[in-house]
Formats: C-alpha cells, sequence, structure tokens
C-alpha cells in the first residue's frame, strides 16, 4: 500500500524524492537547472545535477488543467514505468480537480504491477513507489486531504478489481471470485457474502446462468456482496457480469478473439472492487452488489443455438447465439436482484458486453444505456466530475424488433446484426421491474489499459460509481 502525507514546503519532503511539478510552480528553487528546465516548452525531465533529489520532472502548466485528454497522465507513464525513487513529491498546488483525482489514482494504482501475481520471475532490483508527499498551500490542506483520502479508496478498490481480473482464467474460475470475494470482505465487518452454488442457481430458478454455465468443468456461481452503512433505508444494487472465460461456447470465436477473454469478468471484478471501496469510505448507504459467474465453454452440456432457457424472473429467452452469454448471466442477476430489493433505490449493471460499443465509443468512454432521465443525468455528470467519462445510447421501443422471438419471450441477439449494444440493453431492461431505476454501462472499451500491443484490466468504472453514489447519498 502506497502511504501519503501533505506539505506546504519541498523541505518537510522525504530526502532522495523525485519531484513532480508544474513548471511555474513557485515552490522550486530558483537554480540554474531549474530555469533551464522551464525555459523547455514541454516535459522536461532529468536524473542529473538535482540534488537533494533524485529526479526532476517539471511539466507545462496546461497538463495540469487538461482534465479531458488525460495529457498529465499521458506524460507521466513513461516516467512511472521506470521509477528512480520510492518516494515521489507532487505539486498539487495548482491543479484542476478532476485531473488531480485521475491523478492520484494512477499515482495509487502503482501499488499493484502483473508481477505481484508471482506468475514471474520477479525483478529484485526493480523500484516500487512507496510514499507521496503533496506539495499544497496551507489553505488547500483540508480540501487536498479529502481528496486524497477519497482516491486512495476508489484506487484500492481499482486495485483488488485489476488484480482478481489480470489473473489467469485457469486459476480466475467462478469459485476462484468466490473464495477470493469473500477473503477481501473478511477485512471489513460492514461487508458479508452470500453465494449460490450450482444447485442452488437451478433451485431459485436462474436458468439463464444455469444454461450459460451448465458445459464448462468450473460450475457458475451466484456472489452477492451486503453492506449496510446504516440500518435502515433504500438498497442501491450493482449487477456485474463475470464470465471468467469465453469460448464463445458452440458459437467458437477465433484465437485471437479469445485472447482476452479472461477479462470478461472485469464487470464482476469491478462491482466487487466497489464494495471494498464503499467500505472503506464507510458511506452511510445499504448497498447490493451481485456477480454474475460463469465459464462460458465447450463441452457435452453446453449450452446450444436454439436453446430456450427461463429466467428467475418467469421471462424464457431463446439462445440464438451462444457468444451472446453475458446478456444472459446478466439479466438473471439483475431479477434476482430486484427480487432480493424490490424498493431498491436502483439497479445498475456493469459489463463488458459487446465489441460493437467501442466501435461506438471508441476506449475512452464507457457506453450508458437507460430510459431513467434522473439517473442518466446524474452518471453522466459523475463521469465528468470523475474523470472516468460515459456516453449515452439510445434505448427505447424502437429496439423491440431487434429481441422478437418466434419461440419464446425474447432472442438474445438481433438476427439483422444491428445495433448491437443497444439491442442488448433492450433485452436486459426487460429483467428489471419499471419500479426501479435502472441503467446499463458497456465497459467493453473503458475496462482494459492498452498499451505498446498489451491489455491490463483498468479498474473502470469504479471512480465513476464511487462519485455518482456520493452525489446521489448528498441529494438524500
Amino acid at each position: 500500500m502506497i502511504t501519503y502525507q501533505l506539505i506546504n514546503t519541498l523541505a518537510q519532503a522525504d530526502a532522495a524524492s523525485h519531484l513532480i511539478a508544474r513548471s511555474a510552480c513557485q515552490h522550486l528553487p530558483g537554480t540554474a537547472l531549474i530555469n533551464e528546465m522551464r525555459a523547455q516548452k514541454s516535459v522536461a525531465d532529468t536524473r542529473f545535477g538535482c540534488a537533494p533529489f533524485t529526479r526532476i520532472t517539471l511539466l507545462p502548466d496546461a497538463l495540469w488543467k487538461d482534465n479531458l485528454t488525460e495529457s498529465l497522465l499521458n506524460a507521466l507513464r513513461p516516467i512511472f514505468a521506470d521509477p528512480v525513487s520510492e518516494t515521489v513529491i507532487i505539486d498539487v498546488t495548482e491543479i484542476d480537480d478532476t485531473v488531480l483525482a485521475q491523478l492520484l489514482r494512477f499515482v495509487f494504482n502503482q501499488a499493484h504491477r502483473l508481477s505481484d501475481l508471482q506468475l514471474k520471475k520477479p525483478d529484485a532490483s526493480a523500484i516500487r513507489l512507496r510514499h507521496i508527499s503533496a506539495l499544497c498551500l496551507p489553505e488547500q490542506q483540508a480540501h487536498v486531504e479529502s481528496v486524497f483520502r477519497q482516491q486512495q479508496a476508489i484506487a484500492n478498490g481499482m486495485i483488488a478489481a485489476r488484480r482478481l481480473s489480470d489473473m489467469p482464467s485457469d486459476r480466475c474460475t467462478p469459485q476462484f471470485v468466490v473464495e477470493e470475494s469473500q477473503r477481501l470482505c473478511a477485512a471489513f465487518p460492514s461487508l458479508r457474502c452470500e453465494s449460490l452454488d450450482e444447485k442452488q442457481i437451478v433451485e431459485q430458478g436462474l436458468g439463464l446462468l444455469h444454461a450459460v454455465g451448465k458445459g464448462a468443468a468450473c460450475p457458475p456461481r451466484l456472489l452477492a456482496i451486503h453492506y449496510d452503512g446504516i440500518k435502515d433505508g433504500p438498497v442501491r444494487c450493482y449487477v456485474g457480469k463475470g464470465i471468467t472465460f469465453d469460448t464463445g461456447g458452440l458459437w467458437l470465436k477465433d484465437g485471437a478473439g479469445m485472447y482476452t477473454m479472461k477479462y470478461d469478468m472485469c464487470g464482476a471484478a469491478n462491482v466487487m472492487g466497489l464494495m471494498l471501496t464503499i467500505a472503506e469510505l464507510n458511506l452511510p448507504v445499504r448497498v447490493m452488489g451481485v456477480l454474475a459467474l460463469a465459464e462460458n465453454a465447450i463441452g457435452s452440456d453446453a449450452m446450444q443455438p436454439g436453446t430456450v432457457a427461463r429466467a428467475c424472473n418467469g421471462m424464457t429467452v431463446e439462445i440464438n447465439n451462444t457468444d451472446a452469454e453475458g446478456r444472459l448471466v446478466l439479466a438473471d442477476a439483475i431479477a434476482w436482484a430486484s427480487q432480493r430489493h424490490p424498493q431498491a433505490h436502483y439497479i445498475i449493471d456493469i459489463a463488458t458486453l459487446t465489441g460493437a460499443v467501442v466501435k461506438a465509443l471508441g476506449y475512452e468512454l464507457s457506453g450508458l444505456m437507460t430510459q431513467h432521465e434522473p439517473l442518466r443525468q446524474s452518471l453522466t455528470a459523475a463521469g465528468v466530475k470523475s474523470g472516468d467519462e460515459v456516453w449515452s445510447l439510445p434505448l427505447d421501443a424502437r429496439l423491440k424488433k431487434q429481441t422478437e422471438s418466434a419461440i419464446a419471450d425474447l432472442c438474445n441477439t438481433p438476427t439483422n446484426n444491428a445495433a448491437i449494444s443497444a439491442s442488448a440493453a433492450w433485452l436486459l431492461h426487460h429483467f428489471c421491474p419499471p419500479s426501479i431505476a435502472w441503467a446499463h454501462l458497456d465497459i467493453s472499451g473503458t475496462a482494459l489499459w492498452r498499451e505498446g500491443g498489451k491489455s491490463v484490466a483498468s479498474g473502470r468504472p469504479i471512480p465513476l460509481l464511487t462519485e455518482h453514489l456520493l452525489g446521489d447519498i448528498q441529494k438524500g
């Protein structure tokens, strides 16, 4: 875990730290080196002649105000990839609040590396960031302290989710996710876990979750994580897609399409991480997180195209494409959550659901689909404030034909291959009662961080959902 302290002068910082500041920062010593670095119009970075610091990085002032393109983070990524000190000093005297939140999450997330999974021989000489000193003005201290505390809790939840998501799928089975979640939740007395095994899934009528998971050697699971920060009040529900590996089933993916499919459980992992963040912040609210866990595998018991399965709310779905399995497990989990809490304040589901949303929005924006306008507006505003943004796609009765089936209440994919993302959301909306506000987040583009041809889990949209929850609590 990375620790932090707030300082008002550079003299208060640890010796031999890496100093990161605005080019115009007034707290910097007026040395010839600093003046030379300030004269540069781009990022200035040196490890030589910068005593008492180990390294000095000066970045143009504009980067500290850019809350749209993450230009500050993009400049810092290669620098943090090879740190030279365990301690860093960050100038936060003049920085946009959204950029500050993004920066802190980025820095706190340095606590997780793929090598931590212990699947690769470790580099004993590698330097890890251990401590942050934040240079701020005395009148900023209370605000900066609040932002640090909140963003560290968010980053801790993101790291837990990222570690789980980055784990290879031969280890990260549905049961492994349950056990790891139980282990992490045990650190917080306010969290309690409830799990359903494959028999209980059938007994409780979760026929869609059962259909997806029954072909795998590792059977499906449903995990509910309960948080009671207050005794009474409406429950806010989050549902995550947890396909621990997706072959496509009998609608088999090609090899390239399967390579990152261990990440098809990022939605569920992020719900788990969100619950840890909520508990760490000790928020005065009641929350339930539901993880719908299954492996979409090939086998003699695998679901077949044309199968009709029944959800726990009684609706039937014709499975005309076994590679559209995520919406099936989500549908059952949404219906199950609404039955557990029929007076829920809202249900928000999170899923790496469709490649189509990436084609529409790219890798920076999560797709938002809902028919509840207040929820749309509040999630959009929270995305802007947190720097973890969403973009709305349409969701109305014009999509009805996309889910019509001649043999069942619904079919799981449109036969015309059009409006894939919105059609999936249209299917899902049937499983949340109209009395409960519901929104769907398609995070296929944002759940991973892509760099240098490699992908790792990003932990998004935990920042968005935490910011939204904090705002929702303030509204009362």
